[in-house]
């Protein structure tokens, strides 16, 4: 499978930004949407294509405002996202769709599952929180990013964003992040909604998360009556990445999972 690359997609203009989206892998195959996180881009799940094991028509985008998106004028939210994502799928003619969000990303799959009447075959979140209940420890970590501090400890995410984004403002988009990731509104996360969830789930978490809770993924998972929960040890937030294998066996496990 062709892995992303950010020069064989498109733009769709959407609610006055300009949102960049790939399709890759086999047209004729289920579709598979990525969501990635925070200041990321699609490009952070090359590293899962190439170990799918079962065929799909992959779908990545480039959330508002990062990787090749633009900003636009409109706050950025939870529901913008998912406003963005499915005008997406809609333009793609895609009804159906298994989704895997990590962080933010999978914030947005939680409303685009709890929220929305699209067709989701398939849910994976990695690190991903559903509510900002209990959350203060995370509130404060949130409340202290800068474009400037993040630039700092992650200059490699700040380089990618300075190399693609078409209009780089990378102290305005930490500004809406940071609101995004403290909104309590409705705009916000999905809160108790979760309980609508009712396509299989796969709830996944790094032991060593300081960002997602061990409490509330065992709370989600009870919520969600065909869910798998999976705490991987040894893993941080990017769980995905920092136990791979780990993460691959069980990912292809549940997606041939009939």
């Amino acid at each position: 499978m062709r892995t992303f690359d950010h020069h064989s997609g498109e733009h769709l203009e959407i609610d006055g930004a300009r949102i960049y989206y790939e399709v890759t892998g086999n047209e004729n195959s289920p579709a598979l949407l990525v969501l990635h996180g925070g200041f990321g881009n699609l490009e952070d799940f090359n590293t899962i294509l190439s170990g799918l094991k079962k065929e799909f028509e992959v779908i990545g985008i480039d959330s508002r405002g990062q990787g090749k998106s633009t900003l636009g004028s409109k706050a950025l939210t939870y529901e913008q996202i998912q406003r963005d994502v499915e005008r997406v799928l809609e333009h793609l003619n895609i009804d159906s769709v298994s989704i895997i969000g990590f962080s933010d990303g999978g914030i947005v799959a939680y409303r685009l599952a709890s929220l929305t009447s699209l067709n989701i075959e398939k849910l994976v979140t990695i690190g991903s929180r559903w509510h900002l209940k209990n959350t203060e420890p995370s509130r404060e970590i949130f409340s202290r990013v800068t474009g400037e501090s993040w630039r700092n400890k992650f200059p490699a995410t700040y380089d990618a964003y300075q190399k693609l984004n078409p209009e780089p403002d990378f102290d305005l988009l930490a500004q809406s992040v940071v609101k995004m990731w403290l909104d309590s509104s409705s705009s916000g996360y999905p809160n108790e909604a979760v309980k609508n969830i009712s396509c299989p789930l796969l709830i996944v978490r790094g032991d060593n998360d300081p960002l997602s809770s061990r409490e509330a993924v065992v709370e989600l998972s009870g919520f969600v009556k065909d869910s798998t929960l999976l705490n991987i040890p040894f893993a941080g937030h990017t769980a995905f990445e920092d136990q791979k294998e780990v993460f691959m066996i069980i990912l292809n496990k549940f997606l041939r999972k009939e």
